[in-house]
C-alpha cells in the first residue's frame, strides 16, 4: 500500500479515466462499435477501480477518497446526459442510439452504485466487491453473448436469453473469483481462498436469476443489490 492517499487516489482516478477516454476514442473512430465499447467500459472499469483499493491505506478516510473516483466520473456522466458537457466520444462509446439522455440510466446507476459500495463495504467485507464484479463482469458478458447467440429466449424476459444468462453467470464468477482471490492473497481478507468459492458460486447464480428478470436499464442496481442482501446473509 501506498503511504500517500492523495498519490493512491490520483493514480486510481488517472487509471479510471485513461481506460474510458481509450474506449470512448476506440468507439469514436469507429474501430469497435458503441454497444461492444459500452460493455468494455463496463466490464474493465469496476476491476481497475477496485484493484486501485489496494493502493490506499487503512484509514478510515480511505474510503471516502477512493469513492471520489466514481462519484466525479458519474457527475462527469450527468453532465454530458443533461447536454451540459458536449461529448460526442463518451456519447459514441456509452449509448445504444447516440442520445445522450441514455447514459443518465444505464451508466449513470452504475457510477452511483461504485459509490455506494464503496462508502458502505470498502475492505470490511468481501460482498461488496463479490456484488460489484458480478454486476461488471456478469451483465457486461450477458450482453455481449446475448448479442451474439441468444437465439434461444427466455419465456419470461423475452428480450434476453438463455446464452446471455449463461454469460452472466460465468462472467459474474470469473470476475468475483479472481479479484477476491487478490485480495485475499494481499492479505485484506482472511483466508483459505476456498472458502469464498462456494459462496460466490452462490451469489452468481443469484445475479443470473436476477439479471433475467423482465427490467430494462435497471440490472446496474437489481443485480448488486440482490447480491449485496443475500452475501450479507452468506458472510454473516
Amino acid at each position: 500500500m501506498l503511504n500517500n492517499n492523495l498519490l493512491a487516489l490520483g493514480i486510481t482516478f488517472g487509471a479510471s479515466l485513461a481506460w474510458l477516454r481509450l474506449m470512448d476514442h476506440a468507439a469514436e473512430k469507429g474501430w469497435i462499435e458503441s454497444q461492444l465499447s459500452r460493455k468494455i467500459i463496463h466490464m474493465g472499469t469496476g476491476p481497475i477501480f477496485v484493484l486501485c483499493w489496494l493502493l490506499f491505506d487503512e484509514s478510515e478516510s480511505s474510503r471516502y477518497l477512493a469513492a471520489l473516483v466514481p462519484l466525479l466520473i458519474t457527475v462527469q456522466f450527468a453532465l454530458v446526459g443533461f447536454g451540459v458537457i458536449k461529448d460526442e466520444a463518451a456519447v459514441q462509446a456509452m449509448t445504444r442510439t447516440g442520445d445522450p439522455r441514455e447514459i443518465l440510466r444505464g451508466p449513470l446507476y452504475y457510477g452511483l452504485v461504485f459509490v455506494v459500495i464503496t462508502r458502505v463495504f470498502w475492505l470490511d467485507s468481501p460482498v461488496g466487491i463479490i456484488a460489484l464484479m458480478l454486476m461488471c463482469g456478469g451483465d457486461g458478458l450477458a450482453d455481449i453473448v446475448g448479442r451474439r447467440w441468444g437465439k434461444f429466449k427466455l419465456p419470461w424476459a423475452p428480450e434476453k436469453s438463455l446464452w446471455g444468462s449463461i454469460g452472466m453467470l460465468v462472467g459474474g464468477w470469473v470476475f468475483a473469483l479472481v479479484i477476491v482471490g487478490i485480495f485475499v492473497s494481499a492479505g485484506v481478507f482472511e483466508g483459505p481462498f476456498s472458502a469464498y468459492i462456494v459462496p460466490i458460486n452462490m451469489l452468481a447464480v443469484v445475479g443470473m436469476a436476477v439479471e433475467s428478470l423482465p427490467l430494462r436499464d435497471i440490472d446496474n442496481i437489481t443485480v448488486t443489490a440482490a447480491a449485496v442482501i443475500y452475501g450479507n446473509l452468506l458472510f454473516l
